[in-house]
């Protein structure tokens, strides 16, 4: 084990956590120069698309130092706050964090959340300045914001350039000094804990896991203590770019097992592996539960495509353990589920996996948080609150409660003024402000989760030309006054376009609602009413006219009473065609929540 070292790359968004991995394993020549490519682990369409890491990614290089092996297990993980689960999970399979920072842009929000996350979990920390190839580098600034934030002295913090490949052998060095090789027991019962797992259509369920104690061979009868199944490990193996099959793994290793599991329930990320043989008597401790923050449904657009969704679902969810789902019914919608997300990047991006992954069209509701719902009857007993249909009538409600986060915002000074008029008009109460250098100042507020779940995001890169960086926590719930907004099309309710929206804001998202599905549903052959209600009162209205024929085109003058027949004639039947016509819903007025300050 003194061989072994296990390490992640944590960083905020676009710092350059990719292109550092790609540089480590080309510096030990873990990939040949005909592989190496950009971003090589990202091995996603939409990662590489979108120039984000979505999933953590692991790898095993070799690096000889004194004609002396060792064996870097690496950890790439993804810098949004939307994947933070699948940094916590990285970190606890790894001794250190070589913790990146940007030279131009310094310390950014997310840096300073995934930091505290490696400190919980007692990890070496290795500071890095990357990018100090830049002509807007200011290494000598952001090197005194490191020092600040984490207490190291100047000449602890290696300054690398990934793009060109400078510092990285100082790097490499730095990792076998000052990171601790692992430590185990290699003869104690194994126990080896699931941090991720993929689906392979041919094999089944490949799970990755970390050996905590003891041994794992090929063969071997293994057991997954939380479902408490037994399998027969078919190929174990350490993770190259291409997975590399072994007949042993000891403690302190990184690897996969595939034992021909095909069905999704039966593997939980967090789980424990022993063997049959020699079980471990206790399963070590597991990640805590992801908590989602946003709530939308997610139906299929043919209904005799319900249980195909599932299945994707539950494949999806191996693969993403932050992801949760319930079956629902909507009257708007037919079966479908309700999902759970940690922000709204994790929706678009399920909603998009389902699509290229899958081939599942979808559609999705307006997303929406959880509240705490207590009735008068008995005040002291709660229920949660998911969707705006299970909200009770106000009539029997005691209080109901909304989750609130604290947010983190680090921002330039000339930019204070308008993230701070956003952050109120959101409900945000400040809480904290602190310069970290003259010009860069940390905005702390607390403001309900409903409020930046759907533009926030958007609207503060905006305001800030896109210097502001954002990251959040929850800190529980706070009663608030909400009501449920109803949007009815020719006097039916469309429960999937339903909100629960604060009192004070209610009448101007309705109006604002109604006049964007006038403009995003197509007229049709007879008048449609839109309208926002809450309760029985009308709060909001849109008429969108009929297509209409002209039917008086072919009278050339003569009496007018012979018109007036074809025309009341045409409103009979427009009247007739209202009572039986159906108004089809455009998938993009869904989220037409979403848009309304566009």
């Amino acid at each position: 084990m003194k061989d072994i070292r296990n390490f992640c790359i944590i960083a905020h968004i676009d710092h350059g956590k990719s292109t550092l991995a790609d540089r480590l394993m080309e510096v030990t020549q873990t990939v040949s120069a005909r592989e190496q490519k950009n971003q090589l682990l990202d091995n996603m369409d939409l990662e590489r698309e979108r120039g984000i890491t979505i999933k953590s990614h692991a790898i095993q290089m070799d690096y000889i130092h004194d004609d002396q092996p060792y064996r870097f297990n690496l950890i790439d993980t993804p810098g949004h706050v939307d994947f933070s689960y699948e940094v916590s999970r990285s970190i606890s399979a790894c001794e250190g964090a070589l913790l990146i920072v940007d030279a131009a842009q310094g310390i950014q929000a997310q840096t300073i959340s995934n930091l505290y996350l490696a400190i919980e979990h007692d990890l070496e920390i290795i500071p890095i300045m990357n990018k100090i190839d830049l002509p807007s580098a200011n290494p000598e600034d952001v090197a005194d914001q490191i020092i600040e934030l984490i207490g190291c002295k100047r000449d602890d913090i290696l300054s690398v350039s990934a793009k060109t490949g400078t510092g990285i052998p100082e790097l490499l060095e730095a990792i076998l000094k000052r990171i601790p090789a692992p430590s185990g027991d290699l003869n104690a019962p194994l126990q080896a804990v699931i941090f991720d797992s993929t689906f392979n259509p041919f094999r089944g369920i490949e799970a990755i896991f970390r050996v905590t104690n003891g041994k794992i061979r090929k063969g071997e009868k293994v057991k997954f203590m939380a479902t408490g199944k037994t399998y027969e490990a078919d190929e174990i193996g350490i993770l190259r770019l291409n997975k590399d099959p072994k007949n042993e793994l000891l403690a302190g290793d990184v690897g996969y097992i595939i034992s021909g599991i095909k069905d999704a329930k039966e593997v939980k990320v967090g789980d424990t592996i022993t063997t049959v043989e020699n079980p471990a008597e206790i399963a070590l401790s597991g990640f805590e539960d992801v908590k989602p923050m946003v709530f939308a449904g997610i139906y299929p657009v043919e209904t005799e495509e319900f249980e195909e969704l599932r299945t994707s679902l539950e494949k999806l969810r191996l693969n993403d353990a932050s992801l949760s789902f319930e079956a629902e019914t909507s009257a708007a919608l037919g079966f479908g589920f309700r999902c759970g997300f940690l922000g709204m990047l994790h929706l678009e991006i399920i909603q998009e996996r389902l699509e290229r992954e899958f081939n599942m069209t979808v559609i999705t509701t307006v997303p929406n948080v959880s509240y705490h719902a207590f009735k008068k009857s008995s005040p002291d007993s709660m229920f949660f609150v998911t969707n705006p249909s299970d909200y009770p009538d106000p009539s029997i409600l005691d209080r109901i409660e909304e989750p609130f986060i604290k947010a983190q915002i680090i921002t330039k000074s000339e930019f204070v003024g308008g993230v701070m008029s956003l952050c109120i008009d959101k409900r945000g109460v400040i809480t904290g402000q602190s310069y970290l250098t003259t010009d860069r100042v940390e905005l702390s507020f607390d403001m309900p989760l409903a409020e930046i779940v759907f533009d926030f995001y958007d609207r503060l890169k905006t305001i800030s030309k896109g210097y502001a960086s954002f990251d959040y926590h929850p800190i529980g719930y706070q009663a608030s006054t909400l009501v449920k907004v109803d949007i009815l099309l020719n006097a039916e309710p469309i429960d999937a376009l339903s909100a629960l929206i604060h009192k004070d804001h209610s009448h101007n998202i309705g109006k604002r609602l109604c006049e964007k599905l006038k403009e995003l549903i197509p007229r049709q052959q007879f008048v449609i009413a839109i309208q926002a209600a809450i309760g029985a009162k009308i709060i909001a209205r849109e008429t969108l006219s009929a297509l209409r024929k002209d039917v008086t085109a072919k009278c050339y003058g003569g009496d007018i009473s012979r018109k007036r027949k074809l025309l009341e004639k045409q409103k009979k039947g427009k009247k007739r065609m209202r009572q039986l016509g159906n108004v089809e819903i455009p998938q993009d007025a869904f989220l037409a929540v979403l848009k309304l300050n566009d």
